[in-house]
C-alpha cells in the first residue's frame, strides 16, 4: 500500500477562533492540537502540516479540575547548576496565562520539526480581543 499525499492541501486552512471561558484546560488542548495537526481532515497525513490555524482568546479564564490549582507546578530550567525554579499555576496565570495552555497543546504534538511547525500556527491571547479579524476565523464550538 502507498503512502497518501494529499493534493494541494495548503489551500484548504482555514482559522478557528476558541474561546476559552470556562473550559478544561486538558479537554481544550485535545481538541486544539486536533486542529492544528489536521485530524478533522480527509486529507490528515501524519507526515505532513495539513492543519489549521487556531486562534484562543480568553486564555487566563481556563478552568483546571481537581486540586490542580493549588498543587500543580510548573518547572523551568536555566542551564545553570541548581537553576531548577518551580512555579504554581497561580502565578503563572497571574503573569502568563496564554502559557497553560501552550504548554499543554506542546505536550500532545510531535517532538520535532513538525511538532515546532505546527506550534507556530497557534496564536493565544489573555483577553477577548486579538489582530487576527482580516483572516476572518470561524467560531470553533467546544462539545461539553
Amino acid at each position: 500500500m502507498k503512502t497518501y499525499l494529499p493534493k494541494d492541501y495548503l489551500s484548504q486552512r482555514k482559522w478557528h477562533i476558541i474561546d476559552a471561558d470556562g473550559a478544561v484546560l486538558g479537554r481544550l488542548a485535545v481538541k486544539i492540537a486536533d486542529l492544528l495537526r489536521g485530524k478533522h481532515k480527509a486529507v490528515f497525513t501524519p507526515h505532513w502540516d495539513t492543519g489549521d490555524f487556531v486562534v484562543v482568546v480568553n486564555a487566563e479564564k481556563v478552568r483546571l479540575t481537581g486540586n490542580k490549582e493549588e498543587q500543580k507546578t510548573y518547572m523551568s530550567y536555566s542551564g545553570w547548576r541548581s537553576g531548577q525554579k518551580y512555579r504554581p499555576v497561580a502565578e503563572v496565570r497571574e503573569k502568563h496565562p496564554d502559557r497553560l495552555i501552550t504548554h499543554a497543546v506542546k505536550g500532545m504534538i510531535p517532538k520535532n520539526r513538525l511538532g515546532r511547525q505546527l506550534m507556530t500556527k497557534l496564536k493565544v491571547y489573555r483577553g477577548s480581543e486579538h489582530p487576527h479579524q482580516a483572516q476572518t476565523p470561524a467560531v470553533f464550538a467546544l462539545s461539553n
